[in-house]
């Protein structure tokens, strides 16, 4: 979403950072061109302003002037800035009170409260284990309640049951009922919306307070409506009191305006993001992350947990071990590929690298996809146990047999099976070398260690490892890919791409 106010501000800042002195004269110029790419980016207009006040003056200061690196130490300013825009931290849901801990959903209609609220469910209850029941009162939407019935069958999660006729006040009041009877620690109510804001729906969610008295009451606003979301958020925030915002649709091609201005409009934070239609999709939000994102600073934290979070330790282990004994068998390869797809595929793994713009273009040259990666793993479902330990077997007869199985064609077959033999040399120099443990654990990076990455030497300096040559033979190892040393070439490799 901020892929365009990351390539301006990058631009911007490169220029900066070639400078050996800095006057007030090229940072009014840089602060100039900031300004217009946060305009761009659809960034509500006392925002901009008062970020550039803040950091124009941090940035023509005397600390600025004797630092070793002028320019870098500006870009560490506007980073700063950047997070305390977005909220400067983390804040979590509140639901250590006594149960139930009632959340209410609001919001306009069309923004994605129903799918959120089955999706802040499943977090809670994956994440806290927390029993949690879910309530719709929207009895104005045909099929609303029914909607939130079905997402709760299919994930396990317990909703209110429907009674026809009632109204929202009624339902409130029997789910808070049902959920202190039936043992429930949190009790989501997903309310009504309208296309536009008014004085009923206002009414209606202020009378649905004073008989739940919410722990949370949190805004779900569409990032793609840009200013229109911000001045739903406005309105909203001035009505009731909420106390966070969940951004949904973040995957999509907006332009980054809502996120960046929604902290500073509302005053509460943005609690999560919403990153496509899966249940899963629901990340909680970092602003010292995404800032470092929007700069092209790399997320290596996220991509660590969401690592974390996908990785089985179990059957790394098993890899690990085969692996260490000299065996990889393309099994072992259509796991790794399934792990590349669950922590966001090719593109998202690489979204979070630092310094990966240096090599965007050459990136897109290569024509990197995720349905290379999904081809390749209908071939191998396509192969018997037997081919599969064996690749050698693969005769004509049996490579069209695989190709009509897996809609492919032989061509393709033969690829994976060149890839599958680097690869599986690969692993077999690793194993005898000893540079695979068996006791495989995926590590646990904290922020704080991160941080040295976010200090003044956030550009070249920072970004020294990855080369400035752009043929990304510099990259470092991605989580989830065969072996910890792969680099892009074996990335590109894998895909089915040349440089």
């Amino acid at each position: 979403m901020f892929e365009s106010l990351s390539d301006r501000l990058s631009l911007v800042f490169s220029k900066l950072t070639r400078t050996g002195l800095l006057t007030e004269s090229n940072v009014d110029e840089a602060l100039r061109e900031v300004r217009r790419a946060l305009l761009e980016a659809d960034v509500a207009l006392p925002v901009v302003k008062d970020f550039l006040e803040k950091v124009r003056e941090k940035a023509v200061g005397e600390e600025v002037v004797k630092s070793v690196s002028p320019g870098q130490t500006v870009i560490k300013i506007v980073n700063d800035q950047l997070t305390e825009l977005l909220g400067s931290e983390n804040v979590e849901l509140n639901l250590k009170v006594s149960p139930p801990a009632i959340l209410m959903i609001v919001g306009l209609q069309g923004s994605g409260k129903t799918t959120t609220s089955a999706k802040l469910a499943n977090y809670i209850k994956n994440k806290y284990k927390q029993k949690t029941i879910m309530a719709s009162l929207d009895v104005n939407r045909p099929a609303a309640q029914e909607q939130l019935e079905i997402l709760g069958i299919e994930n396990s999660i317990d909703t209110l049951p429907i009674v026809k006729g009632q109204k929202p006040i009624e339902i409130s009041k029997r789910a808070i009922k049902e959920a202190r009877l039936g043992g429930f620690d949190v009790l989501i109510l997903d309310t009504a919306g309208r296309m536009h804001v008014d004085n009923e729906l206002m009414n209606e969610l202020e009378n649905i307070n004073k008989e739940a008295k919410a722990t949370e009451i949190i805004l779900v606003a569409d990032s793609l409506t840009g200013q229109d979301a911000v001045n739903v958020a406005s309105t909203f925030s001035s009505k009731i009191p909420l106390t966070g915002v969940i951004l949904t649709r973040l995957d999509g091609d907006a332009r980054g305006g809502a996120a960046l201005s929604m902290k500073h409009i509302t005053g509460q934070p943005i609690k999560f993001i919403g990153t496509g239609e899966k249940i899963d999709n629901l990340e909680e939000f970092y602003p010292d992350r995404t800032a470092n994102r929007i700069l092209g600073m790399g997320d290596i934290v996220s991509l660590v947990e969401r690592a974390k979070d996908t990785i089985d330790n179990e059957k790394a282990n098993k890899i690990a071990k085969k692996i260490s004994k000299g065996i990889f068998d393309l099994d072992d390869m259509s796991q790794q590929l399934n792990q590349m797809s669950k922590m966001g595929g090719v593109s998202g793994i690489l979204g979070m690298l630092p310094g990966i713009s240096k090599v965007k273009k050459q990136l897109a040259e290569s024509n990197m996809n995720d349905k290379i990666i999904k081809r390749q793993v209908a071939i191998i479902s396509s192969m018997t146990p037997r081919e599969k330990r064996n690749p050698k077997i693969l005769n004509a007869s049996r490579k069209k047999r695989i190709a009509r199985g897996s809609g492919t064609e032989v061509p393709e077959i033969n690829k994976l099976i060149k890839i599958y033999r680097q690869t599986s040399d690969m692993m077999k120099k690793f194993g005898k070398k000893g540079m695979l443990d068996a006791d495989f654990e995926m590590p646990d990076i904290k922020n704080n260690q991160i941080n040295k990455l976010n200090d003044s030497n956030i550009n070249e300096k920072m970004l020294s490892h990855l080369g400035s040559n752009t043929t990304g033979k510099n990259l470092p190892g991605l989580p989830g890919l065969p072996g910890s040393q792969n680099k892009l070439n074996n990335l590109l490799n894998l895909t089915g791409r040349k440089k």
